[in-house]
């Protein structure tokens, strides 16, 4: 009996290496995200002033457990009033402007994990939680209500920091914040309502954060015959 016993732990600790091994590394995730989307610009120079709901449909491909690429499509609304800050508008004097804009927004962004996300068993000291830095490039169409023009479409630059974390071997959520820099200054239906011509890459031009929690499911895994088992 005690032959038997030594025999089948012998085996069992010679087959898990095996098991982990099979444990594949998905290159590709797919998902969706909601949160909160905040204007700033010549009506609005709080974070946390009017903030409106979005949502988001992304993709990301895995370059490596500390690189990536995400691809979304995000969806929300802009909203501001010239009452609501302390400059003064002469065009506005008299009757305050407001304005409460949809928005969608298409976009390519480079993600730098700082620790190396995975499991832990697809790759040799990958970690479920790590935090994560982001810029890309996307573009931005407004649909304006009440303003000088119907529509605005503009180039941006996202700049954010985030965090996620992997429950289960194919599921992740995550928490990411970032800064939308527009060439536009007329995503809130307005352009340059000082008066004042100005000129510069970003110069007076309107931007928007957004804070959303995405979930994620992971799938077409990585071909284990194609590399080195000791990567």
């Amino acid at each position: 009996m005690m032959k038997r016993t030594v025999t089948g732990l012998l085996f069992l600790l010679a087959a898990a290496p095996m098991w982990a091994q099979s444990d594949p590394e998905y290159r590709m995730e797919a998902g969706a995200g909601v949160g909160m989307m905040g204007y700033l610009g010549d009506f609005n120079s709080s974070l946390t002033k009017d903030l409106q709901p979005m949502g988001t449909v992304l993709a990301r491909y895995n370059l490596s457990p500390y690189m990536g690429l995400k691809m979304n499509v995000s969806f929300g609304k802009m909203k501001g009033s010239s009452a609501d800050v302390k400059t003064y508008y002469p065009r506005f004097a008299s009757a305050p402007y407001s304005f409460s804009n949809s928005l969608v927004d298409v976009g390519i962004a480079y993600e730098y994990n700082f620790l190396p996300y995975g499991t832990g068993r697809d790759y040799r000291g990958a970690q479920r939680l790590s935090p994560y830095a982001t810029i890309g490039l996307g573009a931005t169409y407004v649909s304006i209500k009440n303003g000088d023009r119907k529509s605005a479409l503009s180039a941006s630059l996202p700049i954010g920091i985030g965090v996620k974390y992997k429950i289960g071997d194919r599921t992740n959520v995550g928490l990411e914040w970032a800064m939308h820099f527009s060439l536009s200054d007329e995503l809130d239906g307005q352009k340059d309502p000082y008066g004042i011509k100005s000129s510069g890459l970003f110069k007076n031009t309107d931007c928007y954060s957004t804070l959303q929690l995405t979930l994620s499911y992971s799938f077409m895994a990585k071909c284990r015959t194609c590399h080195n088992e000791d990567e």
